[in-house]
């Protein structure tokens, strides 16, 4: 197992990596004010992975509620929301009772909005079960439920006190889950760690292979720089900003589309291409550096085309973007391979034809 801490003085905590961890109910049980849990699942995770986790736990001595949630992107709703509220309720959960969020980026994020809304706020832990939500989502207390005119606009910044990533419940992930996981696994190599970038292009089948010493790595490190974004800035005023990295153009893709019709790491890597492309326009990026893009993503079984929803309907939807500022739409553009920044200066023409190129 290797440990990190997010470094944020009284609020820190531990992201745990390793196999076998689920069981290890003496890390879950440290974090917890009073001997009871409420956990968050879907119905998918819940078959493979609640059993085991809740027979640990209570053998530790911890009282257990369960509610299980339908699994996909098109499910985080209130409506949704509202059950696990009423699990909360029904069951008489105080203020100390802390909430676990077993699953992926969708469960995570509506158990840390839950947590983060009921009661004011109840403690609250991360155990994420698929390789996105490992490497991004589960750490640095972004917590949301999307509308349909934007994803992810309704939420929180509500930081867990624990995050418990066990590598062996990425076994019986589907490989397009595994490949949307390296689409945010890829970010961190481009945005600040050219080495990292490099390991990736060295490493990638082993990944996709599922390695366990080459996913180990790759989560440690991918945890590491995101821990490291979060100390400094953990409510997205500056260099937060920058893990972003084609997500505005993705979210629009998602929203476009229909929520679930596109997994969020599809949807990211195809709006990293549109990134990189604008990045060319603008005279930073070579044309082998978008190639050099373009290959790994490829190699992931990642889609590098985004699909024709029309460069209006894009820009129309990401108008509704987080870091749109004075109604300028600012994007996390690429300054140099392992450098971005956070551009607000290009002209709509110039990002509507950087869409238009990127799309198939």
């Amino acid at each position: 197992m290797q440990t990190l801490n997010v470094a944020l003085g009284d609020r820190a905590y531990p992201i745990h990596i390793g196999r076998g961890l689920l069981g290890r109910a003496d890390l879950v049980r440290a974090q917890l004010k009073t001997p009871r849990v409420a956990i968050v699942t879907n119905d998918t995770v819940g078959p493979l992975y609640l059993g085991g986790l809740r027979a640990a736990l209570e053998q530790a001595g911890v009282s257990v509620s369960v509610v299980s949630l339908p699994d996909g992107e098109a499910y985080k709703t209130w409506e949704t929301l509202n059950r696990i509220f009423d699990l909360l309720l029904s069951e008489r959960c105080e203020r100390s009772t802390t909430l676990i969020a077993l699953g992926g980026g969708v469960v995570g994020d509506m158990g840390g909005f839950a947590a983060a809304c009921y009661q004011r706020g109840m403690p609250f832990i991360q155990i994420p079960t698929t390789l996105l939500a490992q490497v991004d989502s589960s750490v640095g207390g972004k917590t949301a439920i999307n509308h349909p005119l934007g994803k992810n606009m309704i939420g929180a910044f509500y930081q867990p006190r624990l995050v418990l990533a066990d590598i062996d419940t990425l076994a019986t992930l589907p490989e397009r889950e595994l490949a949307a996981g390296l689409a945010e696994v890829i970010k961190y190599g481009l945005i600040r760690d050219p080495d990292f970038l490099a390991w990736l292009e060295a490493n990638l089948e082993r990944l996709r292979a599922r390695d366990p010493d080459a996913l180990m790595y790759a989560i440690e490190r991918s945890c590491r720089n995101k821990a490291e974004v979060v100390a400094a800035d953990e409510t997205e005023q500056g260099e937060r900003a920058l893990l972003n990295l084609g997500h505005t153009f993705g979210h629009a893709i998602e929203t476009g589309l229909g929520y679930g019709e596109w997994l969020h790491g599809e949807a990211v890597a195809a709006g990293t291409m549109m990134a990189a492309e604008l990045s060319r326009r603008l005279g930073w990026l070579a044309a082998d550096d978008v190639d050099r893009i373009e290959a790994l993503f490829v190699r992931a079984k990642l889609p590098v085309w985004g699909p024709k929803l029309g460069a209006a309907r894009y820009l129309a939807l990401m108008a509704h973007d987080k870091k749109v500022e004075a109604g300028r739409l600012r994007l996390v553009l690429l300054h140099a391979l392992g450098r971005a920044r956070v551009y607000g200066e290009a002209a709509l023409s110039e990002i509507a034809a950087a869409i238009e190129a990127r799309c198939r």
